[in-house]
């Protein structure tokens, strides 16, 4: 019978989370989950993510902290634009009707991200406390959505997390193809211009391992998390040049 983790501490609301490092590891029933219980307010949420760990848990549980080792996360130096992809952003930024925005429909995003399930899982994880908890971090100015429009209509986005230049990728959804796609390659040109080198994924998924994201060690993850927190965080505006990052100066708007 193989050995069993030990029990996992139940937080009371200001509490401290326990050291990342005693994160459930790969032999347990949940590898990466660290604690329970707690608070959603802002001040427990920015606690969290600076030190590695998110929220995630579904209707009926109780908040649940993870911690995963190895970590999913996104050099967006190393960001895949395949050549099918390239045309898409290209005809999207030629596109007059077709514009990147940040900020301006977040309660929007994160609605849309909840009704759509992550890779390979049935259900959402963004339950109505989760929604009601990055409504406020978004309006302590810590959590932003970057939204694909055509036409005048919300087409796609995602939602992060930002403390300084510290980015924490959190739920993408399309109405249309490659909407959700689009959104992550903005945030990627913004990232890019404004010097921040990585976006954590969280978890490995096939989708975003196509995209360049790749595993590190939580340790490696944590080092790089340290120094991009002490660092000035970016005015969340998307600028069209930012797509000079990603493509040829002839693809971008004049």
């Amino acid at each position: 019978m193989p050995p069993q983790p030990p029990p996992i501490p139940w937080l009371a609301p200001s509490q401290c989370f326990p050291p990342a490092s005693q994160a459930w590891d790969e032999n347990s029933p949940a590898p990466g989950l660290l604690a329970a219980g707690g608070a959603l307010d802002v001040d427990t949420l920015r606690q969290a993510y600076s030190h590695g760990i998110f929220p995630w848990y579904s209707e009926g549980q109780p908040t649940l902290w993870w911690s995963p080792n190895p970590r999913m996360v996104l050099d967006v130096s190393k960001f895949r634009v395949h050549p099918s992809f390239r045309k898409t952003l290209e005809k999207f930024c030629r596109t007059p009707s077709c514009e990147i925005r940040m900020d301006s429909a977040f309660e929007q995003v994160i609605q849309a991200c909840s009704t759509s399930p992550r890779d390979g899982q049935s259900g959402t994880w963004i339950v109505p406390d989760m929604i009601a908890a990055y409504g406020k971090l978004h309006g302590a100015g810590f959590a932003h959505s970057v939204e694909t429009w055509a036409n005048g209509k919300l087409a796609g986005g995602l939602y992060c997390v930002a403390l300084g230049k510290a980015v924490f990728g959190e739920s993408m959804f399309s109405y249309s193809t490659d909407a959700s796609k689009i959104a992550l390659a903005a945030l990627v040109g913004f990232c890019r211009h404004h010097g921040i080198r990585q976006i954590d994924c969280q978890q490995n998924t096939r989708h975003l391992a196509s995209l360049g994201a790749h595993e590190i060690s939580r340790d490696v993850f944590l080092t790089q998390v340290a120094t991009d927190l002490v660092q000035p965080g970016p005015v969340w505006k998307f600028a069209p040049l930012y797509w000079q990052e990603l493509l040829p100066l002839k693809a971008t708007p004049t």
